[in-house]
């Protein structure tokens, strides 16, 4: 079970690092966005490539942190039935969903998307419109964003047996607003205090 364990804090690392990555995406949407609006109103033009840029964004922003919203225990939940179980019975939810219904999926879509990917990108296909971009980019989204989701899904299963099993804690137990904030907090201290001893 142990070195399950660390394959499991191995693909969490990797997930934290890509969701950490992925929320700036938001901001350069969020740029990208408000400039195209702007040059719209005020010069009457526009660029289809800003335009589809930003949904290309939209597009990684939602795949690529799948796995870690998923790490973060933040996806939706249907709580009716579940939250009247016990921490036990939760887990033993979450196993069988993953088993049965989350990973069948994931991996069939990964399955059926690849083709398209690699047509798309052999073809070298391009946006239909004038001035748009090169499309195979932002169809290797999906397979991707479903590879690291698939790779969560694995450590996300190892943590929920290792709970029925007594060999670690309830994955479930989500941490507070507070505590992600504790968290941030003690990082800055810790960097801030890395640069005074330097």
């Amino acid at each position: 079970m142990s070195s399950l364990l660390r394959l499991s804090r191995l693909i969490d690392w990797i997930n934290e690092r890509v969701g950490r990555s992925v929320m700036w995406l938001v901001l350069i949407a969020v740029v990208i966005s408000a400039g195209n609006a702007l040059v719209r109103k005020l010069f009457n033009t526009s660029s289809n490539a800003l335009l589809e840029i930003q949904w290309y964004l939209f597009a990684a922003i939602f795949m690529l942190a799948a796995g870690y919203t998923f790490l973060r225990n933040e996806h939706v939940r249907i709580d009716l039935l579940t939250s009247r179980l016990s921490p036990r019975g939760q887990n033993i939810v979450d196993v069988i969903g993953i088993l049965f219904f989350l990973l069948p999926m994931a991996l069939l879509i990964l399955w059926l998307s690849w083709p398209i990917v690699m047509t798309s990108l052999a073809s070298g296909e391009m946006s239909q419109n004038p001035g748009g971009l090169i499309r195979w980019p932002v169809k290797m989204l999906l397979p991707l964003g479903l590879g690291l989701l698939v790779l969560q899904a694995i450590s996300e299963l190892i943590k929920r047996i290792a709970f029925l099993t007594g060999h670690g804690p309830n994955p479930l137990h989500k941490k507070s607003a507070g505590a992600a904030t504790e968290e941030l907090v003690a990082a800055i201290k810790a960097q801030r205090g890395g640069r005074a001893e330097q």
